[in-house]
């Protein structure tokens, strides 16, 4: 770890001495990519020169110890205490830093919410997740764009997809894919008795051109008449679209703009993302396996998360992680949950990387 620091800090003041080259100040172009370069490894190398100059501090204080000064003693004693607490989580702050970073983290997303089982009260739920979502997605000055949209009259969700853009979004986001169950007294229940339904939420990274190749002879286009709210337009104009990509037989389909030809554009992003998660999912597929076949399979992926009303507690079971405020959970809140799977995924990804 320590050789490709000071590798990474060699680097760092090679790229130091050539933003002041005049050949690099005079070329925009080269300025900015040497810019961005430096800036990408300056985080690690200051904490590199942190946590070395700590190490630095406990052999100065080491060599205290042998003062004749008693006073003295007692600090460096107080000191080499308070270092040697400090230094294995810079060491281990360093390790998660030197992860190689997800390619896909940066991405913008494409989120799904569907009911589950459960009839209106999975549907009213997916509504509730959805603008779970839309708060966090505010509170991180994320922007959300619905791409389609299936309400019921009970006003709540069969289906929703929206496009999620903004900073980091793809990293926040990954980890809230699956079947989230929900324990609650539904508005229609009489009795009082507590009900049990799910949505499902897949969480997939935005599909550029660059990533997923869709060739016009792979696509089957339909266009017809929207069957939703929009008043004597919906009835005269086939706007709505329906794409199908034959080799895999995935079907996207959009309506919500009057145009057809944002429809064909919004469910064609929708396609690209939904075939690049299947491309990952395939390639990933004998790694998850050969890992089921060693560690047993251990997968809670059906029911990621349980959120209960009555108790106004939300469990996320991967982690066996319990709040105990799902009232600011379901507006939002839900940076502390996020934050608690994305360390458990970086402890997963050192492990890995130590085995």
């Amino acid at each position: 770890m320590f050789a490709k620091l000071e590798n990474l800090e060699k680097r760092y003041e090679e790229l130091e001495q050539a933003l002041a080259d005049p050949a690099v100040l005079s070329d925009p172009e080269q300025y900015r990519k040497t810019a961005k370069a430096r800036a990408d490894v300056e985080p690690v190398v200051l904490a590199f020169r942190e946590y070395r100059d700590l190490q630095k501090q406990l052999e100065e204080n080491k060599e205290l110890l042998s003062d004749e000064d008693h006073d003295i003693r007692d600090m460096a004693q107080e000191e080499i205490r308070r270092i040697e607490k400090e230094l294995p989580d810079r060491e281990h702050k360093l390790r998660l830093m030197l992860l190689p970073p997800d390619p896909l983290d940066e991405k913008n997303t494409v989120l799904e919410v569907r009911a589950g089982t459960g009839g209106d009260e999975a549907a009213l739920f997916a509504a509730d997740l959805f603008h779970m979502y839309c708060r966090y997605a505010e509170l991180q000055h994320w922007k959300v764009e619905i791409i389609s949209e299936m309400p019921t009259d009970a006003g709540g969700y069969k289906e929703v997809i929206a496009l999620v853009s903004g900073k980091r979004v793809y990293s926040r986001l990954r980890y809230e894919s699956g079947t989230h169950r929900v324990q609650r007294v539904p508005a229609t229940e009489s009795q009082g008795r507590i009900h049990t339904s799910a949505a499902t939420v897949a969480v997939m990274p935005e599909a550029e051109e660059v990533d997923v190749n869709l060739r016009p002879e792979d696509l089957r286009i339909d266009v017809y008449r929207a069957s939703g709210a929009g008043g004597q337009h919906v009835n005269k104009t086939e706007s709505a679209v329906r794409i199908t990509h034959i080799p895999t037989g995935i079907v996207v389909t959009c309506e919500d703009e009057r145009s057809q030809h944002k429809n064909k554009a919004r469910a064609m992003k929708v396609l690209a993302s939904r075939i690049l998660q299947a491309e990952q999912e395939k390639q990933h597929a004998s790694e998850a396996a050969e890992r089921r076949s060693q560690v047993g399979s251990g997968d809670r992926s059906e029911r990621i998360r349980t959120y209960n009303f009555p108790q106004g507690r939300v469990t996320d079971h991967r982690i066996n992680l319990t709040m105990y405020s799902l009232d600011r959970f379901m507006e939002g809140e839900i940076e502390d949950m996020v934050e608690a799977l994305a360390a458990q995924a970086q402890a997963d990804a050192l492990k890995a990387e130590v085995e």
